[in-house]
């Protein structure tokens, strides 16, 4: 007999409605246990000052340990036999553990990228061909937000496997500029003009030095790369613009 039916053992009320009242208690229990350590965990992630990264797997621990908690007690509740279900799961374990091989992977992935510190919640990658903010990071899957608020969702085996970039790893970012300087300009000058201006540029880090390298001359003209650093990894596509706009005068006759 459960706890639920000593409750209402005195009480006439049929078996069935009895059980639902005790799976629906389980289940409310189960939620609101959920909420409360995912807020107890961030109050204390905050107070610690843990990354963000940290906390959403301690989330996904716990509410799957809950969840698998409550599944048992539901099946105890309907009277199932609740050991020999925990004995099966050595036999189910093994077929599911072919079959779900793939999440299996995902989870290691998961783990070896938290303790690796590859990467954080906030920081902005590319990993096949994909450039996004990384917004979650869970057991089986990371979620990058791209420029164009596109969700993306990474399984985590993808990072064993595949090369993938961290753009915000450090402070210091270098913009690139491809830039063509038309051959009836004098190239000295143009390039001198070019550095006068980078140099005022007041987001412009003086050191690593600002660089101006001929690639090729073509038909068009001198091909060049402007390479140019900042302290702002979050915004070398702003800076990439703003260097365009400064630039352009000095690539016209």
């Amino acid at each position: 007999m459960t706890l639920i039916e000593n409750l209402f053992q005195d009480i006439p009320i049929h078996p069935l409605l009895v059980d639902v009242i005790g799976i629906s208690i389980i289940l409310i229990l189960a939620f609101v246990s959920m909420r409360i350590i995912n807020y107890f965990l961030e109050k204390t992630g905050k107070h610690l000052d843990l990354e963000l990264t940290v906390i959403q797997v301690l989330e996904e621990i716990f509410k799957y340990t809950i969840i698998f908690i409550a599944f048992v007690l539901v099946l105890h509740e309907l009277g199932i036999d609740v050991s020999a279900f925990v004995l099966s799961l050595g036999i189910v374990g093994i077929a599911v553990g072919f079959a779900a091989r793939d999440t299996l992977s995902n989870f290691i992935s998961g783990m070896f990228i938290l303790g690796h510190k590859s990467f954080k919640v906030g920081d902005i990658i590319e990993v096949s061909n994909h450039v996004g903010t990384v917004t979650q990071m869970g057991f089986r899957m990371t979620t990058l937000t791209t420029q164009d608020n596109k969700i993306i969702n990474i399984p985590n085996s993808l990072f064993s496997t595949d090369i993938y970039l961290n753009y915000t790893a450090e402070e210091k970012r270098r913009v690139e500029l491809a830039v063509t300087i038309p051959l009836d300009i004098d190239l000295d000058k143009a390039i001198e003009s070019m550095e006068e201006k980078i140099s005022s540029l007041n987001w412009a880090l003086k050191l690593p030095e600002p660089k101006i390298i001929i690639q090729e001359i073509t038909e068009l003209g001198v091909k060049a790369t402007v390479n140019v650093w900042i302290d702002d990894p979050w915004s070398v596509i702003k800076y990439r613009t703003e260097l365009a706009r400064e630039l352009k005068q000095y690539l016209v006759q």
